[in-house]
């Protein structure tokens, strides 16, 4: 089994030239849900700027290689995991656990759910009743399971666009259902719903997959929003499945509403809501999630079709962060937002021919590449591979190409997640701001030769 080594800092500055980069930058105070945690409640220091090195350990992010790159990647920026070492609270419970060296059946503890309760009401004052929440090994199956419930195959499933590619991969590929793309409107670099197409198109779909924050456009939407989309769901009798995986990672000045938090409980009676520690805290592959509904009779239809095998070392790394990882997500937060301000600022002042608006929500930057697309002429050159190719090749993916050989960047194509997608990159800052920045010159480097 590979060994995961740190790259040595002062080397990787040396060679880079970033010994300035630290101080450029500075962190700032961000919301975390309805409150703002002082820094002073800290009993340990934790240092992201430290590059973990990933590489060689099967790592999806990583390792996966993209067709039709030759080119060594240095950074990748595509997967929606973090590249930082993991909470120690998590490492310290799985190797307490793994004292007990027997792996026989476990009884799913009542600790694990009420650590589920504890975190929301902690963190967003949320008020959940453990006998609603229902365990599962990922957001995704929760999904599929509700979507078999209320979608049959062929039906239509609503959606604002761009959104998470995960629904187009999984959800609907796995429930045979049918993509209903509302598309969202582009207003001063910020995505707003439009209505009339949203009430249009619901009232052809059995259920709204709402992204909550949206992934990859980085909306936190607004309790006026939420009670818009969910009057216009339950007039025309579309349930909403929530999915607010992203939730803990908000910037400075915004706020994540809860649907399940909404003042009118008609509407939030026609939800479900998915969530899970995999994003807070990078543990997806530790595979386990929840959902929750106030409405009893959605839930047992929807767990009549959940089947779900949870690891105890899943169950135990979650457990772990729930109760104990406030301090360690609580100094990541702002770290995280302070990447989204250097991005949103190095592009603008050194690659105006990629547009970026900081995100809301999530810890993902929505880069409108057009302009560049356009100047190395992707649609052209995807056209004339598609004259001969058995499959369709969209400019967004030569783009991710020309990312990777030019730049060495491991980036997500725009095209991969709906309509409203196109001209369109997705960046995941979730790692050091030295690779952070590390990529960004390679880009700026590569678009000055383009």
């Amino acid at each position: 089994m590979p060994q995961l080594h740190e790259l040595n800092r002062r080397a990787f500055l040396r060679r880079t030239g970033m010994t300035a980069v630290l101080g450029a930058v500075g962190t700032k105070p961000i919301l975390t849900g309805a409150q703002e945690l002082p820094a002073s409640t800290s009993r340990q220091t934790f240092d992201f700027d430290q590059i973990y090195d990933r590489r060689g350990t099967e790592s999806i992010k990583w390792d996966r290689s993209i067709e039709g790159v030759e080119a060594e990647i240095e950074v990748g920026m595509g997967i929606a995991d973090m590249d930082f070492r993991a909470a120690p609270c998590i490492t310290e419970a799985l190797a307490r656990r793994c004292e007990h060296e027997n792996w026989g059946y476990l009884e799913r503890p009542d600790s694990f759910t009420q650590a589920i309760v504890d975190w929301n009401q902690r963190r967003y004052g949320l008020e959940i009743d453990p006998g609603s929440i229902e365990l599962t090994s990922g957001v995704h199956s929760g999904l599929i399971a509700a979507l078999r419930t209320f979608s049959p195959p062929g039906s239509s499933v609503l959606m604002n666009t761009p959104t998470y590619d995960g629904f187009y991969n999984f959800e609907l590929r796995y429930t045979r259902t049918v993509a209903e793309d509302s598309e969202m409107q582009l207003v001063d670099g910020r995505y707003q719903v439009d209505w009339d197409d949203f009430e249009r198109r619901a009232s052809r779909a059995d259920v709204f997959l709402l992204c909550n924050p949206q992934n990859p456009t980085g909306n936190c939407w607004s309790e006026e929003d939420l009670l818009r989309m969910g009057e216009i769901c339950l007039r025309r009798r579309v349930i909403v499945l929530a999915d607010e995986v992203h939730c803990d990672f908000v910037t400075a000045g915004n706020r994540y509403t809860p649907f399940a938090s909404l003042p009118d409980q008609e509407i939030v009676n026609n939800s479900l809501t998915f969530k899970g520690a995999s994003k807070s805290f990078s543990i997806a592959a530790m595979k386990a999630a929840w959902y929750f509904s106030t409405n009893p009779d959605l839930l047992e239809r929807v767990r009549s079709n959940t089947r779900v095998d949870l690891s105890t070392l899943g169950m135990e790394a979650n457990r772990a962060a729930l109760i104990e990882g406030d301090d360690w997500l609580d100094q990541l937060l702002p770290y995280i937002d302070a990447n989204h301000d250097f991005a949103e600022r190095y592009l603008r002042e050194n690659i105006p021919t990629i547009k970026y608006t900081k995100a809301q929500g999530t810890y993902l930057a929505w880069l409108d590449v057009s302009e560049l697309a356009e100047r190395v002429g992707a649609r052209e050159l995807a056209e004339q591979e598609n004259r001969t190719s058995e499959t369709t090749v969209t400019p967004e993916q030569i783009m991710q190409r020309w990312f990777g050989n030019n730049a060495r960047i491991y980036l997500n194509p725009g095209s991969a997640y709906g309509t409203g997608g196109a001209g369109h990159m997705r960046m995941n800052l979730a790692t050091s701001r030295l690779l952070v920045r590390r990529a960004l010159d390679n880009i700026a480097a590569a678009v000055a030769m383009a």
